[in-house]
């Protein structure tokens, strides 16, 4: 884990050892809830095994809305940096190996991030990645067809194909498990 965060934030060696000893490693089963809906967070985690999603309650149904695998961090980022109640719950779907870290840590660590230009380039970098990937999938649900959802998700993000339970990905792609197993079947005639 800590290999992958220093190649992306490159700290001097000192000072990603001492930010490393504020992370807490957790083992977890699946189906834990790591935060819920209108809750504030206080937490911040990175997904050294495992997978998490974040998903909200739409009128009594459950809706997927993001997917965290190995090499991830995630958060209610509104809720996180300001405080706001949640929008979203967090749920590990597989056994999980965190790593968490509290906010005033992550506070500290962002004052520091942010008085080194190269540093704050690449945060603002990875925070805009997260934001691309939301838009992404929004304007996938204006455009694009289910099938096409479900092709670019293929293509884009296998592992969620292959880990995530189907009524995840059919609630991710905004359509009912039959109607994801449709598509598949359709795709594999079309093969």
């Amino acid at each position: 884990m800590f290999e992958h965060l220093k190649n992306r934030f490159p700290f001097p060696k000192a000072k990603c050892a001492e930010f490393v000893k504020e992370f807490k490693r957790i083992e977890v089963p699946a189906k834990t809830i790591l935060l819920k809906e209108d809750e504030v967070s206080l937490h911040a985690y990175y997904v050294e095994k495992g997978m998490a999603r974040a998903w909200y309650n739409n009128d009594g149904k459950d809706i997927t809305f993001q997917f965290f695998m190995e090499n991830t961090m995630f958060s209610s980022l509104e809720s996180f940096r300001k405080g706001l109640p949640s929008m979203v719950s967090f749920e590990t779907i597989e056994p999980c190996v965190l790593w968490k870290i509290d906010k005033p840590t992550v506070d500290k660590i962002l004052a520091e991030i942010y008085e080194d230009p190269q540093l704050r380039d690449r945060f603002m970098d990875s925070i805009f990645e997260r934001t691309f990937d939301y838009m992404k999938h929004f304007f996938s649900f204006i455009k694009d067809s289910p099938q096409q959802r479900y092709l670019n998700l293929t293509r884009e993000k296998p592992g969620i194909i292959k880990r995530a339970p189907q009524h995840y990905i059919a609630s991710y792609l905004g359509i009912t498990t039959v109607h994801l197993s449709r598509i598949k079947s359709k795709i594999l005639k079309e093969k």
